[in-house]
Parts: C-alpha cells; sequence; structure tokens
C-alpha cells in the first residue's frame, strides 16, 4: 500500500493500481450506493485529494508553494511575469477559479457515510477531505477575497447553488478554521512525508491562519475584523507543534545540514511534514536542476537586495559595512550567514557529486547570483531529469509562522524566539536572534523596504521578516508574503545583480584565474572564461563605468495598490452567473 501511495501521490493513475474491485469503473464514477463499502475504498478515494491538490510548480492553480513560482523579488528571470509588470489580463476562463477539486472533496464528504461504517474507521477519512478544503479554500481566499462557501457538491440542474454569489471573506474563513479543527481533531498523529497527519493540519492552519491575520492587519482598506483571532490560532497552532510534535530541525555531521536538507534524494522525516515525491525508478521527476544551470529556462538568480538581507556570519548586518553597495562578489559573501553559501554559488563551491571548484556561470543566472538549492548531481542536468523530494510544509515554516504571529500580536519574548528561530540559526552556526536589541535598533535597510512595520515590535518583526526570506527562499512563499504585508510596491523597483565597476576581467572566486570578461566591441581572447557584452548580454547601472547588473531595465513593471493584492475573476463566470462581481478596479 506504500507503494500505491507513493505512485498515486506523484500522478501516475491512482486505480490502475488499485484491488480489483474496483477495476470496473473509476471510483469517482461509482454511484453513492455502490462505494465506500469498506475503509479501503475510503482511503483509496481520498488519495486522490493528494495529486489533484498539492502544488506543482503553477502558482497561480496550486496552492501557497511553488518552487517555479517564486518569480518574484527573491529569485529574478531574463523575463518578467505579468503580475509583475502590472499588464495581467483578466481571464476569461480559470485564473486560479476553478473548482473541479472541491466538488471532488465535497462528494466524498456528502457521500462517505453510504456504507455504513463506523465513525471509528469514517473520521480520519473525513478528516483528510476536511484538510483538503481547508487548504483549497485559504488558496482561493487569498487569490481572491470573498469567495462562494460550498459544502456540498452541486447538482447540475440546481440553479440557486450554480448562480450563488461570494460569501463574505469572514464567513469563508471561519469554516475554514472549522474544517481544519477537525482535521487536527481526527487524523492520526503518526507522521509521514507523504501523507497527512495531526501535524500536518496544525502546520496548514498555523499557514493559513498567518495569511489571514496579516492580510486583515495590513489592509486596513477592506475593513476585515478579527485579525487577532487568526494571528492568535496561527500562533497556538504553532506552539502547539512546538510543544507536541516529534518534529525538529534537521542537523548532521556536515557544515552544510541546510543545503543537505533540500539535495537528498529522500525526504528527511525529522524536519519534512509533508513532501511531493519524485523517483528515479519509477521515472518520475521534476526540472530543477535545468531550472537552475540551462540557459533556456530564464537564468534565475537571486536579487540584490535579498543577497544584502543576509547577515554576518557574526550576526551583524552587511548592509550596515562601509562600502556594501560597492564590494564585489568575492567580497560580498565573505564571512556571511553559511545559508547564503548553501542556496547560492560562491567562492569555493562544488557541485554535490563533484570535486572541481565553480565559479558562478553567467549562463545559467541573470543576475550572477546562481542558485543550488534543490540542485542535485550532475547527472540529472538534464531537462526534465531531477528525483529529489520537494517540500510542501517543513518545521522550519512553523517556527517563523510561530514567532510571527506572535510578534504581530504584540506577545512576543525572547523566550518566544529561543524555542523557534534560534533552532534556525543554530543549524548554521548562527548567533540568536536578540528582541531587545532588534527593537532598539530597528534596521534602517529593512525599514525602508517594508514600509508598513510600525508600532514597539517594528525591529523584531523587520527580523523576522529577514529570517522568513532567507530560510523559506525557492519554497514559493515571497509572492503571498508580500500580498498579506501590503508591500507590493517592492514588485516595482529595479531589480538587480553583482556589482562590477565597469568592463573588465574578473575572478569571481579569486584563484588566481579569469572568470568573467565583460567587454564592448570585439570579443577578446581570454581562454576558459565566460563572455559578456555589455549591452547585448549584460546591462550595468552606469555603463562602462559600472554599477549594479539590472534585470530587464527597459521593462515597466507597476503594482497596483487599489486592485493587485486580489486576483480578477474571469469573465466567462461573471457572465454565466451574474450574482458575481469582478475584483475592484479589475
Amino acid at each position: 500500500m506504500k507503494k500505491i501511495l507513493y505512485i498515486a501521490f506523484i500522478g501516475i493513475t491512482l486505480l490502475s493500481a488499485c484491488s480489483k474491485s474496483l477495476d470496473r469503473e473509476p471510483l469517482s464514477q461509482i454511484s453513492p450506493d455502490k462505494s465506500f463499502n469498506s475503509e479501503n475504498e475510503l482511503r483509496l478515494y481520498v488519495l486522490s485529494f493528494y495529486d489533484k491538490m498539492l502544488p506543482y510548480s503553477d502558482y497561480e492553480d496550486n496552492g501557497f508553494t511553488s518552487l517555479y513560482g517564486e518569480n518574484s523579488d527573491n529569485i529574478i528571470l531574463n523575463s518578467l511575469d505579468q503580475k509583475i509588470t502590472g499588464n495581467r489580463l483578466v481571464p476569461v476562463s480559470g485564473g486560479g477559479w476553478t473548482w473541479d477539486n472541491l466538488r471532488n472533496v465535497n462528494y466524498f464528504l456528502q457521500n462517505y457515510s453510504r456504507g455504513g461504517l463506523s465513525p471509528a474507521i469514517t473520521d480520519k477519512y473525513v478528516a483528510v477531505a476536511k484538510f483538503f478544503r481547508a487548504y483549497f479554500y485559504a488558496n482561493m481566499v487569498a487569490h481572491f477575497g470573498d469567495v462562494p462557501w460550498y459544502s456540498k457538491p452541486i447538482d447540475a440542474t440546481d440553479n440557486a447553488a450554480l448562480t450563488k454569489g461570494r460569501d463574505s471573506r469572514t464567513v469563508v474563513m471561519d469554516s475554514v478554521l472549522n474544517d481544519i479543527d477537525f482535521a487536527v481533531a481526527h487524523l492520526p498523529v503518526t507522521t509521514s512525508t507523504v501523507e497527512v497527519s495531526k501535524w500536518t493540519a496544525l502546520a496548514l492552519k498555523s499557514r493559513l491562519a498567518l495569511f489571514e491575520g496579516t492580510f486583515r492587519k495590513y489592509h486596513t482598506e477592506f475593513k476585515i475584523p478579527n485579525a487577532e483571532k487568526f494571528l492568535q490560532a496561527s500562533a497556538d497552532a504553532a506552539g502547539q507543534m512546538i510543544d507536541q510534535s516529534p518534529y525538529t530541525v534537521y542537523n548532521s555531521t556536515t557544515d552544510k545540514a541546510y543545503g543537505d536538507l533540500f539535495n537528498s534524494l529522500t525526504s528527511n522525516p525529522a524536519e519534512i511534514i509533508l513532501a511531493r515525491p519524485y523517483s528515479a525508478s519509477l521515472q518520475i521527476f521534476h526540472n530543477v536542476n535545468y531550472y537552475t544551470v540551462s540557459p533556456s529556462f530564464g537564468k534565475p538568480g537571486l536579487e540584490k537586495r535579498l543577497v544584502n538581507s543576509y547577515l554576518m556570519k557574526d550576526g551583524s548586518r552587511f548592509t550596515d559595512k562601509a562600502g556594501y553597495n560597492t564590494m564585489q562578489f568575492a567580497d560580498e559573501t565573505k564571512d556571511r550567514d553559511p545559508r547564503l553559501a548553501q542556496t547560492i554559488r560562491t567562492p569555493g563551491y562544488k557541485r554535490v557529486d563533484g570535486t572541481v571548484v565553480l565559479p558562478p556561470s553567467y549562463s545559467g543566472t541573470v543576475t550572477g547570483y546562481q542558485l543550488t538549492k534543490f540542485v542535485t548531481a550532475a547527472p540529472n542536468d538534464a531537462n526534465g531529469k531531477s528525483p529529489n523530494p520537494l517540500p510542501i510544509f517543513r518545521y522550519a515554516e512553523v517556527l517563523l509562522n510561530y514567532a510571527e504571529a506572535k510578534a504581530e500580536l504584540g506577545t512576543l519574548t525572547q523566550a518566544d524566539l529561543d524555542k523557534s528561530v534560534k533552532k534556525l540559526r543554530d543549524r548554521v552556526g548562527m548567533p540568536a536572534m536578540v528582541m531587545a536589541a532588534a527593537n532598539t535598533s530597528p534596521d534602517l535597510y529593512l525599514a525602508s523596504q517594508y514600509t508598513g512595520v510600525t508600532g514597539a515590535n517594528k525591529g523584531v518583526i523587520l527580523e523576522i521578516r529577514r529570517e522568513r526570506r532567507i530560510e523559506l527562499v525557492m519554497e514559493g512563499f515571497r509572492y503571498n508574503d508580500l500580498l498579506r504585508w501590503k508591500e507590493g510596491h517592492l514588485l516595482t523597483d529595479q531589480f538587480k545583480g553583482a556589482y562590477f565597476p565597469g568592463t573588465g576581467s574578473y575572478d569571481l572566486d579569486r584563484d588566481g584565474k579569469t572568470d568573467l570578461v565583460i567587454y564592448t566591441g570585439d570579443q577578446p581572447n581570454v581562454p576558459n572564461a565566460q563572455f559578456l557584452k555589455l549591452g547585448v548580454d549584460v546591462s550595468l547601472e552606469n555603463g562602462t563605468t559600472g554599477g549594479n547588473i539590472v534585470v530587464n531595465p527597459t521593462t515597466p513593471k507597476k503594482f497596483n495598490e487599489d486592485r493587485d493584492y486580489l486576483y480578477p475573476l474571469p469573465t466567462q463566470d461573471l457572465l454565466l452567473n451574474p450574482n458575481l462581481k469582478q475584483n475592484p478596479n479589475w
């Protein structure tokens, strides 16, 4: 059965591997009076929720997290998403406004009891269904705000339900809390990286409640009450995880535990709560190696302000150093938070299976800060050949949710930081976050970006946001974080990369060999070097006199503060249902 679950989770047809009693027709098409007569039938049905509802690579349609959906101000590509340029159009259909997955869940919840099985058997499967309904609706509300709440499948002849208007966000999210609380109460405590448990439900609760609480707090224009209720729910759920769950922050005997967690070909059950598995033996892969090393997948790289946000190894601020903004690559990456060198190529970098020291490859990154997180051995570099699991929930996020929710509530203590953020810093040998010091001297560099943060906890909130951005980079949270914090303006600033004083030859890793030549005119003859023609292959802020790399410098970026914090409803649905109303200013 574990093999069946594994196959189902990664997208192979679920029922083809199931018992012969279900081979006659797809379970979703069996009439209610002929289904759900055994625990096995319940289990097989709920397994279908995993493959359909947990995220693949499509951020907008598949949930909160997505490896390839973080092209916000964290990961920069050589082209810009429409939600960053401000040129997003109202879709005719789709655009995230899809309800098929909800129907599958509600069908189960309406019919699971037809087989007459006892609650002792059915409750845990009902809990799985309610987990996924909460997951679905939290994502819908994050995108669209008010949405119709459906607690049962809609019959094709039910015109009242088909033309239902949008329920208020408060009604929907209260129902979401009810669902996730049921899941917490009835899911098993047994841990599994491929199947939801009580702990997965608590992790989801901490995530969705933090989003909702901070959205309500910072978006005063929507006048949504009870922000504190959701912030407290997030803190309580995360606190319960910290106090009762078996999870911990993964560590190892090497000095690269953070990077090892993501490069591993198996999910580490100490920290990974739920992951999407992949398998070389079953020929099911994703694409992260090709994404990070090939010149044909956008050439992703970290953005300059994110690189600037990594602290020094001693805990001091990089942006407090004299001349930080004109440091070249080897100097700026020296003695930094070790997570930087376990996220991008820095001097001394070797592939996980390699012995050769490699500088950043500018054929694979548009900013010069080339990604290594999730990158496995070189044989996996071909298109669609990465076999390592991708985390959906991990304990580190829960710790950060706890600290942020408590800070936003104004109830955070140093003891709270020590049992949450400190564990993440301990893994990489960084000094602990000190609440009093952070609040006494808030970081002006961060404060200039996160303009909505005020109050007595301003300094520590800024530091928690720094920690969240660094720890969770490439895990798909950043765009939603900017939405809930009301900091969409950060998407409109010029995206930048590494600093170069002008044209010339550069030894990026200080090994005595030229790694990169930036030139004008004819390409020079320098053996084993990379070449970037100024104005063609790369743009610097001040042209031949240097500056930071500027990415897409001629592409305007817009973020409409009166519109873009919510997504538009598709026009086809508005025409079919006159009781639906479009989101403001779309």
